[in-house]
């Protein structure tokens, strides 16, 4: 399943994925400042699958916007603040000849998601919540949640570290967990159905860490680990698979400066 997720951090109109620590760009005049790159990122082929998949994800992060009427919003230098921030997120197409698990189930489409979070910093803590609508694949809605300690051993390395917790609507879970009676009995694996209610349906721990090369060029890296609970963990799908979903990956992404007004 290939999956990547484009948020906020770093102010009240952000766009990204990623922190970054302070640079001498930042401290500038532009009015705008984001950067932007690509990476690999190692995941489940599929919610519940043990095999791994590599996919390439984005890299997005606002540190400065000039809002008019409001003014300069410098999210590299403010570090007690509320953000309010767009949360996006794509889950690939799971064909049932992904893996000898899903033979017998149906295909799930592609999947968009979209909606907002919110997030607090108070110096080296943050905490977030983000609540997502889902589009084509399924339609319903998640939610994350979440709490990061942050460090910068150095000026130029920052490190964020912390729980996670995930929440899924009755239609989201039913698509990725559940099994209908039909695909039960199209299953050489499974012989009964199996419905999956609304719920939390991850907890886990994730972590990243950010490096400023140069002003411009940054190198980040991620990992995380989610375990499936609830009535995702007790899917029959999972059980063939795995509880535990592991990722890793890391990128390089480029500092641009403007201005526009």
């Amino acid at each position: 399943m290939t999956r990547f997720k484009l948020t906020l951090l770093a102010a009240t109109l952000p766009v990204l994925a990623l922190a970054s620590p302070a640079s001498a760009q930042s401290a500038d005049t532009h009015q705008y400042v984001l950067d932007l790159g690509a990476g690999v990122l190692a995941q489940s082929r599929y919610p519940g699958s043990d095999e791994t998949i590599f996919v390439p994800y984005p890299l997005i992060a606002v540190s400065k916007f000039f809002l008019p009427g409001y003014g300069q919003i410098d999210g590299d230098t403010d570090t007690r603040r509320l953000t309010i921030y767009p949360s996006f997120n794509y889950i690939g197409k799971r064909n049932s000849s992904d893996s000898n698990e899903l033979r017998g189930l149906d295909d799930v489409s592609w999947a968009v998601e979209a909606g907002l979070g919110v997030s607090y910093r108070y110096d080296w803590i943050r905490g977030f919540a983000e609540v997502r609508q889902g589009f084509n694949g399924y339609s319903g809605q998640v939610a994350q949640f979440g709490i990061d300690v942050i460090a910068s051993p150095t000026e130029d390395l920052e490190l964020r570290f912390g729980p996670r917790a995930g929440w899924g609507s009755q239609n989201y879970m039913d698509t990725y967990f559940g099994i209908s009676s039909r695909e039960a009995a199209d299953s050489p694996i499974y012989d009964k159905s199996y419905k999956a209610d609304a719920g939390f349906n991850t907890v886990g721990l994730a972590g990243s860490a950010t490096y400023n090369l140069t002003d411009d060029w940054k190198l980040h890296a991620l990992v995380g680990w989610d375990r499936l609970v609830g009535d995702a963990g007790n899917s029959p799908i999972v059980k063939e698979g795995s509880e535990n979903q592991y990722y890793a990956g890391g990128g390089l992404t480029y500092r641009f400066a403007f201005d526009l007004f």
